[in-house]
């Protein structure tokens, strides 16, 4: 069926790039959590420059398992896990379901953990307190308000984040050194470097973004009516829009990441700090950004708080929706953040029983900066078997028809499941 033409005036250039991005921004955005800037602050402390080429060599794999996820919920008109319902057994449908619900859920807690412990960088306030306030506020927020007006205010408090590229210019940096850790890759094989890169690679390739992004691919075909008697009439135009955007978020995330890490290793691990600790010892890494203003180091947590309550904020509504999505697409409820709660009570009860769970979960007496990384690492084995059922529906031409994959994006979505899934098995052989 041929799709009307939009009689708005075409935009041209510059205007025309920003309004195709949407879905990939927005997962790239997010996939720099509190749980990735605890990460690559502890990687880049305890490792240096070791780790640099990670955000390198990541970036084509990255990219390649966000797009197959965006083309799926294109495609499809569903999320992952209604495509799953749709095409295996419930066996394989309740595990896909039940990993990314305690992938999340966990997830969540450690974000909800880590807003509260950078808070009280800032606020004398009891962790107690600070945790509540926060689950209220953003359950509040996502339950009752439009994600879309709720995710725009807080991509302002995400741009914190640009304190990392600033800090990586303002400090001296030893660039051929640098330059030679970006491109060559070093490993060891010992459990403590296993162990974080497997937290790398889960923080930056994680299960709530696969789910994320094609949910949201869904929900964008819905408001510009491109889903017709429940198919999506879409063409190649649209297949390209969606890498344009996806690849713009991809880049921007790990452009970030190599920031983070560069700046963590510069500051804290040159300086002798090789384990993050705390959000004050993370904060530290900010300091040469405002070392010549009074009262720096107030500032420089200032700035760190800012980026991990803003993104937390943005990363914990996401993590929950993923989940909720996922379980809503399982049993068919009705799903979408832009329904009324009266609309959809099972959709939200997912989202309020996940993050009231992940409350909880701060009270085990796990150190919030720790339970990032932990988290990191869960997220880095939990995608495997994740990435594979992505590999194959991606590439069946059943279920994508003309849209499967072609050889480019098999080779590096095989490539990434086996580089995952190696990484994983090396951190167990290594305890």
């Amino acid at each position: 069926m041929p799709i009307a033409p939009n009689p708005k005036r075409p935009k041209k250039g510059l205007m025309k790039w920003f309004t195709l991005l949407g879905p990939g921004l927005t997962t790239g955005a997010a996939d720099d959590d509190p749980s990735g800037i605890a990460t690559y602050s502890q990687t880049g402390a305890q490792f240096g420059y070791g780790q640099l080429w990670t955000a390198l060599y990541m970036l084509p794999f990255m990219t390649a398992v966000q797009e197959a996820c965006a083309r799926i919920g294109l495609v499809t008109g569903k999320g992952i896990a209604a495509v799953v319902k749709d095409h295996y057994s419930k066996p394989v449908l309740y595990a896909v379901v039940t990993l990314v619900v305690i992938a999340n859920t966990i997830n969540i807690g450690a974000d909800i953990g880590a807003m509260a412990a950078a808070a009280q960088l800032l606020i004398p306030a009891p962790f107690v307190i600070l945790t509540l306030l926060f689950t209220v506020f953003i359950l509040v927020l996502e339950i009752f308000t439009n994600y879309r007006t709720y995710s725009k205010i807080l991509k302002w408090l995400a741009l914190a984040l640009l304190s990392y590229p600033i800090t990586v210019f303002i400090v001296h940096q030893p660039w051929l050194t640098v330059l030679k850790a970006t491109v060559t890759p070093h490993i060891e094989f010992n459990f403590a470097y296993l162990f974080i890169i497997t937290g790398v690679f889960g923080t930056t390739i994680t299960p709530y973004m696969f789910f994320w992004q094609a949910s949201q691919e869904v929900e964008e075909e819905k408001a510009k009516g491109l889903i017709k008697n429940g198919k999506p009439q879409i063409t190649w135009q649209h297949i390209k829009d969606m890498r344009a955007d996806n690849t713009a978020g991809m880049v921007i995330s790990e452009i970030t990441t190599w920031c983070i890490l560069l700046v963590a290793a510069t500051v804290l691990h040159n300086s002798g700090v090789k384990d993050v600790k705390n959000a004050a010892d993370a904060a530290k890494a900010l300091e040469p950004l405002v070392h010549s203003f009074p009262n720096s180091g107030f500032l420089a947590k200032l700035i760190f708080s800012i980026g991990i309550i803003g993104l937390g904020l943005l990363a914990v509504p996401v993590l929950s929706g993923s989940a909720a999505y996922a379980v809503s697409e399982a049993f068919s409820w009705n799903a979408s953040l832009n329904l009324k709660l009266k609309k959809a009570h099972g959709f939200y009860g997912v989202i309020t029983i996940a993050t009231l769970i992940g409350l909880i979960i701060n009270f085990v007496g796990i150190d919030p900066v720790k339970a990032l990384v932990y988290t990191a690492v869960l997220n880095g084995v939990a995608a495997v078997p994740l990435l594979f059922l992505i590999v194959k529906i991606a590439a069946s031409e059943k279920i994508m028809g003309e849209y499967k994959s072609g050889w480019l994006s098999k080779t590096l979505l095989w490539f990434t499941f086996i580089a995952m899934g190696a990484a994983s098995m090396a951190m167990f052989f290594a305890i």
